[in-house]
Order: structure tokens, then sequence, then C-alpha cells
């Protein structure tokens, strides 16, 4: 019986530790969460609920005190990101073929425009010698045709008739005009062969004109080596002297001659120096005739000129065909550059996948090699569009890493872009943040970042939990604390109005309505909440 009471008296202390055991316990996070709920309803109550007016009318639960007092506060704009080179490029080859040089190795520092590959360029260039030619023959084409729209006289001398007139038709071979020079003529008379192996070209004559028995020096020119039957039965060789047209000398003028004491045997009519047809050589119509018969002209003048829409269709065609030659060279010449390749940028090279010896084939090949310039480092990283008003160009930005604990690196606001990004109504900028000295921080480490938006040194501060709605905070009456300074009555307290300066979250400013030394109300709870959710 004692033995069943002893157990009836165990029983429930045994199922009330059965109990505890099968009671699950609540993660910290749960716990941290609720600490945070706890803060967020004290803050509601202290802000919205708590009556006001009365000194220290309210003022219920736990407070702590705090001391009215300067320190030095930081405002800050915090991110996260990853820094980057300022500036990266990986080679591309845009050729196909076998590398011939590759003068640099992983780590040297090359100069924007240094040779870093050569490949083969054979084909590339024997393309450029054919694209050469046909730009040679396309030239030439056009020239000849825009030059033979303008039918030329070959040589001077004196036009002797026109053979076409304006309007007319012509296709190559159509004559136009005849020329004959005039200014100098010759005439050749025949002179025994025993005479005439005593004369040599150079030696002077004088000539007659027949019928006005008028003189004319002249110049033996040439004397023929073949002989002739004469007048008479005689052998005779030709004799040509060449005389200066005074003017009026056609070839209807006969003359005789006379080389020193030798005359010559027979008389001859004068010939011209030169008579020619000028032909078009190319198609069109006459639209203008510059010259009549009579006029004098010398070597290119103009006999007429050709027009009319088949000519300068023609003249288009060799136009365009000029242009695309030139085109098919310049396309060429650029492939040839594509089969050197240079450093883009001031950097140093951090791969190098392709060698001398290797074949590469165009854009296929991916990276030949990447360089990054590491004079600077970047940061981009979002601004809130709550935190954009307050950076400036310009502003420090102190910056860590977990990979480098305890060192900070100092860095500068570069550039804040407008071109903001909203997600879920929210929008953020980015703003980019230079690195000149960056000591251990390697490009792809992730740091975060403080922009400085105020410093403030012995600033007169409070905890920030201390200031409530309205900007007010309590200052503690006569039997508000303890003699050990814990507070022991929260109610004998009042409220005091103050001015608020700027914040680094944890601290607040204050600019009047507290003396330095003076002390304030912190609600315990939410001051605890903060500290555990910070930790």
């Amino acid at each position: 019986m004692e033995t069943m009471q002893t157990a009836a008296q165990e029983a429930p202390q045994t199922a009330k530790k059965r109990f505890a055991l099968r009671r699950p316990r609540l993660p910290r996070k749960r716990w941290a969460r609720f600490a945070l709920l706890a803060a967020a309803l004290l803050a509601v109550y202290l802000l919205f609920l708590r009556p006001s007016g009365d000194p220290g009318a309210g003022a219920v639960g736990p407070y702590t005190a705090d001391t009215v007092q300067r320190r030095d506060l930081t405002v800050a704009v915090s991110g996260t990101g990853t820094v980057t080179p300022i500036d990266s490029y990986q080679l591309r080859a845009l050729a196909a073929g076998e590398v011939l040089e590759a003068p640099f190795e992983v780590g040297d520092r090359v100069e924007k425009g240094q040779l870093l590959y050569r490949l083969d360029a054979k084909n590339a260039e024997m393309s450029i010698a054919q694209a050469e030619l046909s730009l040679r023959q396309a030239q030439k084409n056009y020239d000849d045709l825009a030059a033979n729209l303008t039918v030329s006289a070959s040589a001077p001398g004196v036009v002797q008739q026109v053979l076409v007139q304006k309007g007319d038709l012509v296709g190559p071979g159509t004559p136009v005009a005849e020329v004959a020079d005039t200014s100098t003529l010759t005439v050749t008379l025949p002179f025994h062969t025993a005479d005439a192996r005593g004369i040599r070209p150079g030696q002077s004559a004088e000539v007659t004109i027949a019928g006005t028995l008028e003189t004319l020096p002249g110049t033996v020119e040439s004397v023929s080596s073949a002989e002739l039957v004469g007048a008479g039965g005689a052998l005779v060789r030709q004799v040509k002297i060449r005389v200066e047209n005074p003017g009026a000398l056609t070839s209807a003028n006969a003359a005789t001659a006379q080389v020193g004491d030798i005359a010559c045997a027979g008389g001859a009519n004068f010939e011209e120096n030169l008579r020619q047809t000028v032909t078009a050589q190319a198609s069109g119509e006459v639209t203008d005739i510059p010259v009549t018969a009579g006029s004098q002209v010398y070597a290119g003048s103009a006999l007429a000129i050709l027009g009319g829409p088949s000519a300068q269709s023609s003249l288009e065609d060799a136009a365009i065909s000029l242009e695309n030659a030139r085109l098919t060279l310049q396309q060429a010449q650029d492939v040839l550059e594509n089969y050197t390749i240079t450093a883009p940028i001031d950097g140093t090279v951090i791969e190098k996948n392709v060698k001398a010896g290797d074949k590469v084939d165009g854009i296929d090949s991916g990276a030949l090699a990447v360089i990054y310039d590491l004079s600077y480092l970047k940061l981009e990283m979002n601004i809130s569009e709550l935190d954009l008003s307050k950076l400036r160009e310009g502003q420090e930005v102190d910056i860590t890493a977990d990979a480098i604990p305890g060192e900070v690196f100092t860095g500068t606001v570069d550039r804040i872009s407008i071109n903001g990004t909203t997600t879920n109504g929210f929008t953020t900028y980015p703003a980019t943040i230079l690195l000149e000295e960056y000591g251990g921080l390697n490009p792809g480490m992730n740091v975060s970042a403080d922009i400085i938006v105020e410093r403030t040194e012995g600033a007169l501060s409070v905890p920030a939990a201390a200031v409530q709605r309205g900007d007010t905070v309590l200052v503690p009456l006569e039997g508000c604390l303890a003699p050990d300074g814990t507070v022991a009555d929260p109610s004998r307290s009042e409220e005091r109005t103050v001015t608020l300066g700027g914040s680094d979250g944890t601290y607040v400013e204050i600019t009047s309505g507290l003396e330095e030394g003076e002390t304030v109300l912190v609600p315990a709870l939410a001051d605890a909440a903060m500290g555990g959710a910070v930790s």
C-alpha cells in the first residue's frame, strides 16, 4: 500500500517530466523574431499609443538611463558588391590561320597598340594584290571612257575639214575631222645617182617654188639608197628636203631644189608633215564642235564633245565599276588587318590561351588572351532611391572585405547613373566606386562599402532609441533614478522637445533641447531588441 502511494505521488512528477521532454524548443531564429516583434510593438506603443502632455505621463515599462554626451558620428549609405578591373578585354581572332608570333607571356605589362599575335596572311595578301589589279583596270576603263567623250587632236596642225554636225550619233571609228600639220613641209626630189652620193642628211638646201620662183632655205632630211630610173632613162635617187612653211604653201605647190652646187633632176609637190583623220573612240551624241575648218589646233585640243543618254549611262556604269573595285580593295585591306592582333588597352596579361604555332579558326577559337587594366579597381553598387539625393561624385567610401579582415580600403564615388532599375515597385540606381590603392584586393572579391555622406566630430548625441514621436525625449525628474543610477520610477520624467541632426543609425545628433551631461531615458526592451537584432 505504501508502495502504491509512493507510485501515485511520483506519477504526476513523472508526467510533468515527460511533458517537459516532449515540449519542442523554439529555434534561436524564432527567439530573435519574437524579440524584434516585441521591439516593434513597443515602438508602436511609444510613438503612437502612449499618451502625452503631463510630465511623465504614460512612462511605463523598463527603461535604462543614458547620458547626453559628445560622439563622432558618421552618416553613410551602405551596400555590397564585387570589385572588378577598371577595364578588361578578351582578345579574339577575326581571321583563321597559323599563329606566327605571340611575343608576350602571362603577367606581362602591355601597352595599347602593342603586337600580341601575328597570323599567317598569305591568302589575304594575295586577295589584296588581285583587288589592286582590278582597281587599276576599272580606273583605266573609266579614264579612257571619260577621255574618249572628248574627241581630241593627237598632234598640232590645222583643221582641214569637220566631218560631223551637232546632234549626230557616232560610234567608235566614226571620222570626226581631218587635221594636217602644214607648219613644216617636205619635198622629195630626184637627184642623179652620181650626184646623190655626195649629199648627206643635214646639209643645207635651197628650194625654189614653182611658178613664183621664190626660194626658201631647206635642210636635207634623208637620202634614199635605192636607185630609180628617171626621165630619159637616167638613174636617180630620192632626196627628202624639209622647209619651214612661211604660211601660204600647201600640198598643191611644187618646187625644185639645189644642194650646194648640185641641182635636182626634176620637180615635185610639197607634202604636209602630218595629215590625219581623227575618229571617235566612244559612242554618243555630238553635243559640241568647238573648231571649224582652218582652226589651228594643238595636241589634245578638243575637236568634238560627245554626250547624250547613251554616253552618260556608259560613264555611270564605269564609275560604279570603279567604286566597286575600290570597296573590294578596302575590304581586302581591312581583312589583312585582322591577321595582326594588338593590345586594345594598357594593362596586364592574366591569361594566354594560344601560342606561336597554334592554329586559330576566327571567332570560334574563343579568347586568345585576357587583359586587365589594374590601374584601378571599381565597384558597382546599387543605391536605393531613398538615398540617392545624399550622394555626390567624389565622396569618400570605406570598403572592407571578409577575405581581408581588419583592413579598410578607401575609394571614391566616380559616377552615379540615373538609369534606375525598378523591382517590385522599388527603384535602385547604380553607383560606380573607384579604388586606386587596393592593396591585397583582387578582382572578383566580394566587399562591403560605406559611402560617407557626413562625418561629425564631437556631436552632442543620444541613443536613437531615446527619441520618441514628435522628436521628444524623456528626461528624468527627482525620484526617477535610484542611487545606483538605475531607473526606479519612469513615470517621474518629463517630455522635452529636441532638434535633431544627423544619425548613424545607433546615435542621433541633438542640436538643441539638451545639454551635455544631462540624462535621458531609453526604452530597455527596444534597446535590448536592437542589440539582439544586430548581434
